[in-house]
């Protein structure tokens, strides 16, 4: 006989090799959707591997980040985010406060977006956090590197949510006319070590949990990302070689009816003397669709325990929190 024990939390952050997802195989795909409910039910990050960025791409991504962070600071104001509409830019340190009521995170930033020209009938009809990027000019083919990268992020993005679709029962083209004109924020972050001045429960990025649909972060050897478990204990998430760290965002747990779960999770500066640099990409359904529960999710009194909303709505809400701005 055995005993029925409840089971453990999870203690690590489960590797999924996506390989077998690309072959067209069917029963492959399934199994790598399932690999990826378990993780989603417990912590909602798991690292992928297979999934066929390039590692010469990956590699430079974080080269650019070292080389527009090691720019003087002159030349990183020029693309200032407080010049930009729709907050894109630089983000000098203490800009962004993800840990309400702490201080400010720790880090600096290079963000940017879907790039709309202002004939865009998005930008014409004035949706908020819709326009076009800042791009630093004294620093060679840095746009043409960084939209390389970015379109490297959508493909695995589709790929994921249509991943995501099948582990819960849904058709893998369940999210495909959501997925047309995907939103998109990409960050370049650079965490330094942790200053002997910084103020109580003051480190790189205060605990959160992020904003939208998937999270593809991409970090350095350095480390510092801490993850929380279904028990509320706090775990390391190491740096693997040639693998992206997946995070499932808020927007998730409306669709599952918070079946899968959006942990939070925070970065810890480190006291090695060294700067920590790291690629987030946040990847989200257009702007107009609206979040609801799935109907595999859906509870029996057809009454979900989340408000539905629209993806634009939810994002607008969080910049609101996060930067005391509308948008």
């Amino acid at each position: 006989m055995i005993v029925y024990t409840p089971p453990k939390p999870a203690e690590f952050i489960p590797v999924i090799d996506l390989a077998p997802s690309f072959t067209g195989d069917s029963s492959a795909c399934k199994a790598v959707a399932w690999e990826i409910h378990k993780a989603a039910r417990d912590t909602g990050f798991f690292y992928i591997s297979g999934h066929g960025v390039p590692r010469a791409l990956m590699d430079g991504q974080l080269e650019l980040a070292r080389e527009f962070f090691s720019l003087p600071l002159e030349e990183k104001l020029k693309v200032d985010a407080r010049h930009s509409n729709c907050t894109r830019g630089y983000e000098a340190p203490g800009v962004q406060t993800l840990d309400d009521g702490s201080p400010p995170d720790l880090k600096e930033g290079f963000v940017i977006g879907c790039d709309l020209s202002d004939d865009h009938p998005y930008v014409r009809a004035g949706v908020p956090n819709c326009g076009q990027n800042q791009w630093p000019q004294n620093l060679p083919h840095f746009r043409e590197r960084y939209e390389a990268y970015i379109a490297e992020m959508f493909r695995v993005g589709r790929h994921l949510m249509g991943l995501i679709a099948q582990s819960l029962d849904l058709p893998g083209d369940y999210f495909e006319d959501c997925l047309r004109e995907p939103l998109f924020n990409g960050r370049l972050l650079k965490y330094g070590p942790q200053p002997v001045d910084a103020a109580f429960n003051q480190i790189g990025a205060g605990a959160h949990t992020d904003w939208g649909m998937i999270t593809i972060l991409l970090q350095d050897d350095v480390g510092g990302l801490e993850v929380q478990n279904a028990a509320g204990d706090w775990i390391s998430a190491p740096p693997i070689p040639e693998t992206f760290v997946i995070n499932l965002g808020e927007m998730v747990r409306i669709l599952t009816n918070g079946l899968y779960h959006s942990n939070m999770h925070r970065v810890r500066n480190n006291h090695s003397g060294r700067d920590r640099y790291s690629v987030p990409t946040f990847f989200d359904p257009d702007y107009f669709y609206t979040v609801r529960c799935a109907p595999t999710c859906m509870p029996e009194n057809g009454k979900p325990d989340f408000r539905e909303m629209t993806v634009g709505a939810h994002i607008a809400e969080m910049y609101r929190k996060t930067y005391g701005l509308t948008a």
